[in-house]
């Protein structure tokens, strides 16, 4: 090559690379891109919150069975006419006042019923006549369990909390998977189209030395006297458009780059922003897309999809379950046991009348009574509430089943989806695979045409017309050849997708994988 083609051909370069020189290069391995993209990746993040979102929806939804302590304390006072037969009553209004609390626990079991137990004290004083004891302490403690024998005894409201939430909880895992796997093909995608592009720079480079080497030729022959002044006209004009996709094809890395960058750098003041990004893998043939029934039968069972839209039907059958319960009539169990404690000093203003001693004494005097269990009550019931004619619960169970069937129609759909999708899949590493060899032979069948043209015209036998079709059809081979290595890369990503299963090199450091 002359001093002339060789000014010629770093003028272009220059061109269509300006940031080289500003710009470090930085080398970049699959693997490595990867784990940046796990552990940096916004879809990845929104995933992990979502995720950590419905682990906590799920905990508040089990707190429905925590026990719940109530207590109470209040003081009052009241003084009421009484409408008494007694001679010189009717008209007075003694004072009562009172002051007391009491305590209770509350919980829900998981058969819907609640069982709750409860104390409680009050002191009070009374000026009528009519009662024995002021200061009076009365005092009560005892247990009740209510059980819903229709209506809440298959489901409730909590239930439906606990199971809607466990299937929240389900697909947002099923989602961060799938942001997982879909990312790693997205890395895998933006890598090779990077090493591509990348590659296809160097054909273009080759490409327009090509032709600055036989625009030099063409001038030299020119000058001799060999050609006519018009001859160079055309390798000048293949030169400059050359040129032109050189420079489109640096563009192409520059947006490669970005696309890659994207999906591995986090901060927009990641120094790595910056950089040149140059891949250090490559596009290796490793196998065909192997027992194509059995990836089938992988994907159906690992694809995130799957899971998620399983969960999206247990939460539907719980909702449906749910309405269906919702239309029975309540009908509830009561059981009930209390004791009662009574004491007290004798009230001035009754009658005087001896006390029995089991009556007198303070708090903690009545509180003792409640140990001997001579006062107390037994209940039980059961208690029915018909709505008539309940039409808002019938229509709920209607919708809720609709939504049922929805969900299990969506399942199927995604399965079959799924297994479209790995039959793709595998198909295209097939095909991908097959164009590999035909792009090599193209390519050395070009380079042999290029270099049989080329001795022709160095004999005088050939034409820059046809030297420069060669060179383009040993460019087209050339690129050709990269796409087909690179499509073989990206369907085997895609075919590791489809399948659910990560690409061998994808999980190196991923937290928390």
């Amino acid at each position: 090559m002359t001093r002339r083609a060789v000014l010629l051909f770093a003028v272009t370069l220059a061109i269509a690379a300006p940031a080289a020189a500003a710009d470090p290069e930085q080398p970049l391995s699959l693997a490595e891109a990867t784990r940046l993209a796990l552990r940096r990746n916004d879809a990845i993040a929104i995933g992990r919150e979502s995720l950590a979102a419905a682990r906590a929806t799920e905990r508040a939804a089990r707190g429905a069975y925590d026990p719940v302590l109530s207590v109470d304390a209040g003081w009052s006072r009241a003084s009421q006419p009484v409408n008494a037969a007694a001679p010189g009553a009717a008209g007075l209004a003694p004072e009562r006042e009172s002051s007391g609390g009491g305590a209770a626990v509350t919980q829900l079991l998981p058969t819907g019923g609640t069982l709750s137990v409860r104390a409680s004290g009050e002191r009070s004083t009374s000026g009528a006549a009519d009662a024995q004891l002021s200061p009076a302490y009365d005092t009560r403690a005892g247990a009740e369990l209510r059980q819903p024998l229709l209506r809440g005894l298959g489901m409730d409201a909590a239930r439906l909390s606990v199971r809607a939430a466990r299937a929240d909880l389900r697909g947002a895992d099923a989602g961060l998977a799938r942001a997982r796997i879909e990312t790693v093909a997205a890395v895998e995608r933006a890598y090779w189209s990077l090493a591509a592009a990348r590659l296809g720079v160097d054909v273009r480079s080759e490409s327009v030395r090509l032709a600055a080497q036989q625009l030099d030729e063409a001038r030299s022959r020119v000058d001799t006297g060999a050609l006519p002044p018009t001859a160079a006209a055309e390798p000048r004009a293949e030169l400059e458009r050359r040129r032109g996709e050189l420079l489109a094809a640096g563009e192409s890395v520059v947006r490669a780059e970005d696309a890659l960058k994207l999906l591995v750098l986090g901060a927009v003041d990641d120094p790595l922003w910056a950089a040149r990004l140059v891949p250090t893998d490559t596009a290796v043939v490793t196998a065909g897309a192997g027992d194509v029934e059995a990836a089938v039968e992988h994907a159906l069972t690992l694809r995130p999809e799957i899971e998620q839209a399983r969960a999206a039907v247990e939460r539907r059958d719980a909702e449906a379950a749910f309405a269906r319960n919702r239309v029975r009539p309540a009908l509830d169990a009561v059981v009930s046991y209390d004791r009662f404690g009574l004491a007290g000093s004798a009230n001035p203003a009754a009658p005087v009348s001896p006390l029995p001693p089991s009556l007198q004494g303070g708090l903690g005097d009545a509180f003792g009574t409640l140990r001997r269990g001579r006062y107390d009550a037994t209940r039980v019931a059961l208690e029915l509430a018909l709505p008539l004619p309940d039409r808002a619960a019938r229509g709920g169970a209607a919708a809720a089943r609709a939504g049922e069937r929805l969900a299990e129609a969506e399942l199927q759909r995604v399965r079959k989806a799924v297994r479209a999708d790995v039959l793709d899949a595998a198909a295209a590493v097939g095909t991908a695979a097959q164009r590999i060899d035909t792009a090599h032979s193209a390519r050395e069948a070009a380079e042999t045409q290029l270099a049989a043209e080329r001795d022709r015209y160095a004999g005088g036998l050939s034409t820059n017309f046809l030297v420069l079709t060669r060179q383009n059809d040993l460019s087209r081979a050339r690129l050709d050849e990269i796409a087909a290595r690179t499509d073989y890369r990206i369907a085997r990503a895609e075919l590791a997708r489809a399948t659910g299963t990560p690409a061998a090199d994808d999980v190196p450091g991923e937290p928390g994988h």
